[in-house]
């Protein structure tokens, strides 16, 4: 998934308002962003394969360290922890260290099985992205709800608020409508680099954070 991923940084935005969106974001890519630097180091294998599913050529045949669910248990307790630090609030770790192993268990919707429980574990998946228009209406559903929840709960401060939240909107959707019918990656090093572009959606998140404030919930101006 993708724009599924972003769903649940913007709903946990409202459900625990001390903790940025910025890391929350972070949170919701975790696994995301430590898989390339684990396929560039050799550690992880991914395959292009056309045809492996409707909505991504990617065949992801090794990544136990990075996508099994034992594994995104443990990195959601250490990001929690460490979150901790920096953030002072020992309920912006939990909703950190949940969001985290959220990953996994939107990915195991989507992908087909190949999602272990362990390292060397059985692997799950019950294979949404072999259905596109699925796809497009179950994650399209969760993140625009996401959307309104996090739109509602939140106010621009200024206008660069309104352009910060709503480019990152309308650009997220759009790579994620276009995805199915692109190219496909030439190579693991090219899909190693965009995972690691998900980076730019934590710097677009702090944009965010310094651009917009909660909503009162007493409804006060």
């Amino acid at each position: 998934m993708f724009v599924g991923h972003l769903a649940v940084a913007l709903a946990a935005r409202r459900a625990s308002p001390p903790t940025p969106l910025a890391a929350l974001v972070a949170a919701t890519f975790a696994l995301d962003l430590l898989w390339p630097v684990l396929l560039l180091a050799g550690v992880e294998r991914v395959r292009i394969a056309p045809g492996t599913t409707a909505f991504t050529p990617l065949d992801f045949e090794h990544y136990p360290w990075s996508h099994s669910l034992s594994m995104a248990v443990i990195w959601g307790v250490v990001a929690g922890r460490l979150a901790v630090i920096p953030l002072k609030h020992a309920g912006s770790g939990l909703a950190i260290g949940l969001v985290v192993v959220s990953h996994w268990l939107l990915d195991v919707l989507a992908h087909r099985p190949d999602l272990p429980l362990w390292p060397g574990g059985p692997r799950m998946g019950f294979g949404l992205w072999q259905s596109i228009p699925g796809t497009l209406l179950v994650e399209g559903a969760l993140f625009a709800a996401a959307v309104v929840i996090y739109a509602r709960g939140t106010r621009a401060r200024r206008a660069s608020g309104v352009w910060a939240f709503w480019s990152l909107m309308l650009c997220t959707t759009a790579i994620w409508i276009a995805g199915p019918w692109g190219p496909p990656p030439p190579g693991e090093g090219a899909v190693a680099g965009v995972a690691l572009a998900l980076w730019l959606l934590v710097v677009w998140a702090a944009w965010i954070d310094r651009t917009r404030e909660d909503t009162p919930r007493d409804g006060s101006p």
